[in-house]
């Protein structure tokens, strides 16, 4: 199993915040993310929502009228996945869903570490809403993740974990993001940047297409695949990915990146609470630590 005991990693207990999306139709995102997959209107200011569970913000839906979609093949957003507490909560979410927007649905997987729904939402951006097995249930070989693609029945697993007091009431305990997916240009230089240079850890590959990353020894925090975008070069502005938020747990363990992060010459907007930068592919990422 991984571990983060070096200076060079990201601490133990990093975690994903909030996904911030530019978005053509500020109502129409608003009602996907809260009538279908769940999410509470946290804050609701001008041109900008903020939804989640609880005071924990899952997504940011930022109005970017002028903004058009991004050209295909892309860089830019993958998915993001929010990961709910229990079976139930996540059957709750993946009912809802089929409710308001059955046409939003993609696909489904076991993953092994996961049990994992695949949608999209009407302006195109990919959403995973998932449950995690316990960690004592995950295998690890050679410090890599045992992840596989299995198929999984969403009319099954309603049947399975759904309960009537969920379909009454589906907002069921909390939700995060749990991680976030990137299509990118090529995956050596996703690794350069994200492990060799962030700090983030390698949990798995897939050939030359895919990298999982974490930290603390979770199956992944961020991933990085060409399936869709091999050869990409830096984005323009466009709608759909604003910035990945990430959350460290100390004002320490900020510092420590920022160092690492001046070594490596990355370009760095430093206001002393938030580290500010961007990948190889113009991807806005913030680093903020916990309270």
């Amino acid at each position: 199993m991984v571990t983060a005991a070096s200076p060079d990693v990201l601490a133990a207990d990093t975690a994903m915040g909030a996904v911030t999306l530019f978005v053509a139709d500020l109502d129409a995102m608003t009602a996907y993310y809260r009538d279908a997959v769940t999410l509470r209107v946290l804050s609701a200011e001008g041109d900008r929502v903020t939804l989640g569970r609880g005071t924990t913000p899952v997504v940011i839906l930022q109005h970017s009228p002028e903004l058009r979609h991004a050209a295909p093949r892309s860089a830019g957003l993958f998915h993001t996945a929010i990961l709910f507490e229990t079976q139930t909560a996540l059957a709750a979410a993946l009912y809802s869903v089929a409710q308001h927007a059955p046409g939003t649905f993609t696909g489904s997987a076991d993953h092994l570490v996961s049990q994992a729904f695949y949608f999209t939402d009407p302006e195109g951006n990919g959403v995973e809403l998932y449950w995690d097995r316990n960690r004592t249930e995950w295998s690890w070989t050679h410090g890599r993740i045992e992840m596989d693609t299995l198929f999984l029945d969403p009319n099954a697993f309603l049947r399975e974990h759904l309960t009537e007091s969920a379909t009454a009431e589906p907002v069921i305990g909390g939700a995060v993001v749990g991680h976030v997916h990137l299509s990118v240009g090529d995956v050596e230089s996703a690794r350069e940047f994200y492990v060799r240079r962030l700090g983030f850890e390698t949990t798995a590959e897939l050939g030359g297409s895919a990298l999982f990353v974490s930290a603390g020894g979770y199956h992944h925090h961020m991933a990085m695949n060409t399936w869709n975008s091999a050869g990409a070069g830096r984005r323009s502005p466009a709608l759909g990915l604003g910035r990945v938020d990430i959350v460290l747990p100390s004002s320490d363990d900020l510092g420590s990146v920022a160092e690492r992060m001046a070594h490596f010459g990355v370009g760095v907007r430093d206001d002393g609470r938030t580290l500010a930068f961007e990948d190889p592919w113009a991807n806005a990422i913030r680093l903020t630590a916990a309270g």
